[in-house]
């Protein structure tokens, strides 16, 4: 049978309470109690209930992880980091898959259902106003992977993809490119968005060069490649800033099923650098986000919000950097 708390005290020659503030967070008790807990705790096989304790506590120790796009890849990696951190500082994630939603409310009513003590969002493409929606409702709100801005409304940790489609663009001139295209995600993605105005905002600096822009339907293998089929049915540029990296991958696909080559014809460069574009048959020139850094501080920060509720919302911006592999010239 499993063992409860009153087993561990008559084990440990403690009463009940005793073994209750051993397993509470920030309670007092004497370092030889604890000891004597823990040992018969170890020896019974002995767990605190974490949904009893979030009776005691008020704290269910559930951060809520809302994440879209799961057609995409870097989502696992994503998760996969989120998931391991929260639960190394003793929380736990609550899922929320939005892929096909943008509407907060049947979000926010899920997570109130299971009382969680704060929220993560996990995107983008998700508007700002999405994550502020749950600081409005009162719950402790980071947005991870979200847009800057000089004056934030919730805390946000990420990118500039402004300056990451001025490095694109700098790559691009850098290697004598004349006629460029940004191949972008949704249209109305705010990473979109900043990533074009980024792009575009370098090259009026060389007015030689002729510049044109498209975007995808998703940020997918298929979508890219979707997008760039339509693209050679016309003369194609030289060269292409793909605003995601499995846009890129969708493309190189087109562009060898045309039989055309990458960097011979045309050249790629991608933004994120996950996991695929490292295989030794894609090589995908591209802009390394740090996925990991961003996540860290996304947890930290969320964590610290619980504590201080009314922490000012800040910004968390990480550099990223050109990562050289065999798809530019």
């Amino acid at each position: 049978m499993t063992a409860t708390l009153k087993d561990v005290a008559a084990r440990a020659g403690v009463s009940r309470s005793a073994v209750s503030r051993t397993f509470t967070d920030g309670a007092s008790v004497s370092p030889k109690t604890r000891m004597k807990v823990e040992i018969a705790a170890n020896e019974l096989g002995y767990a605190p209930n974490a949904l009893a304790s979030s009776l005691t506590t008020g704290r269910t120790k559930l951060i809520g992880l809302i994440v879209n796009n799961f057609q995409n890849p870097l989502i696992l990696e994503v998760f996969d980091l989120f998931t391991r951190g929260l639960q190394d500082r003793g929380l736990r994630p609550l899922l929320v898959n939005l892929s096909t939603a943008t509407d907060p409310a049947a979000s926010l009513r899920m997570l109130r259902q299971y009382s969680v003590d704060g929220v993560i969002v996990a995107s983008s493409t998700l508007p700002p106003s999405f994550a502020e929606a749950f600081k409005s409702a009162g719950l402790p709100v980071v947005h991870a992977f979200g847009r800057y801005s000089a004056s934030p409304d919730v805390h946000v940790v990420g990118i500039d993809n402004v300056a990451c489609g001025r490095m694109a663009a700098e790559a691009l001139v850098a290697r004598g490119y004349d006629r460029v295209a940004f191949l972008g995600g949704p249209q109305d993605a705010t990473s979109t968005q900043d990533r074009a105005a980024g792009f575009l905002a370098a090259l009026r600096a060389h007015p030689a060069i002729t510049v044109s822009v498209s975007y995808a339907s998703t940020y997918t293998f298929d979508a890219g490649r979707a997008e760039m089929q339509r693209l050679l049915e016309s003369p194609p540029a030289q060269a292409y800033f793909c605003g995601d990296d499995l846009l890129a991958v969708g493309a190189l696909s087109a562009i060898a099923d045309a039989g055309l080559s990458v960097p011979g014809d045309i050249g790629l460069i991608g933004l994120n650098d996950m996991e695929m574009s490292r295989w030794q048959n894609i090589g995908l020139t591209t802009i390394r986000q740090p996925v990991a850094q961003i996540i860290d501080a996304a947890i930290d920060l969320v964590v610290m919000t619980i504590e201080a509720p009314d922490r000012h919302p800040e910004n968390r911006i990480f550099p990223c950097r050109v990562i050289e592999r065999q798809t530019l010239r």
